[in-house]
């Protein structure tokens, strides 16, 4: 019988490795909204590199004639996507979790599963806090700064391939002038690409607030003083199926403010070695090792972005040097 008094010990006994580590580290890579909702195609496995492989093929009917000639010229481009590779090394106090690990337990929680044990608990707060940086790092960084790799807006800001006319040069985005800037976007889409159901305009969630006040009556186009249907700012809209001029809005919650995108999902690509060998999650309690109450969370994962046809994506706020004159 445990003496009274006796403190509960709270030993972690779980170490994630092997099989389980690209179920986590998966969790993490793919729960920021970007790519959680379907708005980039998601390369995984990737070991070291991924060739995306560009066909582009000129007018091939001909007229008939008797002999086989070749009615077409096939040209084979490609874009390189490499995931880089990135650690989170962690030490922590368990001991400054138990209460809110217990308040879960109790039911006053945000949690709708309940994490087994503090282990888990501890790294549910840490995958969430890894989701959130690579969604912003998908759009908005840079390989320069520690634990980044270059995001979209960097990669487009240096895209030789994109026509003039398809970089729009930005301004301050208001719920005054939101749709007239979103019209801009929608001018420049070239109509081989317009009624391509792929086709989405990613804006930030700024610009997202913007569109919706404009909606309520706020904006100088179309809906008046009074809002869509007359309901003013009672106005109740599903994020994930908003159209703009026939082109479907998808909210990217770590884009740059006053920018947007407009390209087919199929020509953004996130690569990442989800079930590589270098994948690695792995929780050490350091009790048993030293008598603290410190443990130990170590993750390990690879990503990486790339678009593919650089002259197929229109783009707004993003100066882009190497734009052809």
């Amino acid at each position: 019988m445990p003496v009274s008094g006796t403190p509960t010990s709270n030993t972690i006994t779980t170490s994630y490795a092997g099989v389980h580590a690209g179920e986590i580290i998966g969790t993490a890579l793919l729960s920021g909204n970007t790519i959680a909702n379907g708005g980039l195609t998601v390369k995984p496995n990737i070991k070291y590199k991924e060739v995306l492989t560009k066909i582009s093929i000129d007018d091939i009917v001909k007229d008939a004639s008797c002999d086989f000639e070749s009615t077409s010229s096939i040209v084979q481009t490609e874009q390189v996507l490499i995931p880089e590779s990135f650690d989170v090394n962690l030490q922590v106090c368990k001991d400054s979790y138990v209460s809110d690990w217990s308040s879960a337990e109790m039911g006053f929680s945000e949690w709708d599963v309940l994490p087994k044990s503090i282990g888990d608990f501890m790294i549910a707060r840490i995958i969430a806090k890894v989701a959130a940086k690579i969604e912003n790092t998908i759009w908005t960084g840079d390989k320069t700064v520690d634990g980044e790799f270059d995001g979209f807006e960097t990669l487009l800001a240096s895209n030789a391939a994109q026509p003039a006319a398809m970089e729009i040069a930005g301004t301050t985005l208001t719920a005054g002038n939101i749709q007239a800037q979103m019209n801009l976007v929608v001018d420049q889409i070239p109509n081989a690409l317009y009624a391509d159901p792929e086709l989405r305009l990613y804006i930030p969630l700024q610009a997202y607030k913007f569109y919706v006040q404009s909606l309520s009556g706020f904006g100088t186009n179309g809906a008046g003083a009074a809002g869509v249907n007359a309901l003013g700012t009672n106005q109740s809209f599903d994020m994930n199926t908003m159209v703009f001029n026939g082109v479907p809005l998808f909210v990217c919650n770590g884009m740059s403010n006053n920018t947007m995108v407009c390209a087919t999902k199929d020509n953004l690509v996130f690569g990442t070695g989800l079930m590589a060998d270098t994948n690695l999650v792995k929780v050490l309690d350091m009790s048993p090792i030293d008598l603290s109450s410190n443990v130990r969370f170590a993750l390990r994962y690879s990503a990486g972005v790339q678009f593919v046809f650089g002259s197929e994506i229109v783009t707004y706020g993003i100066v882009n040097a190497a734009n052809p004159a």
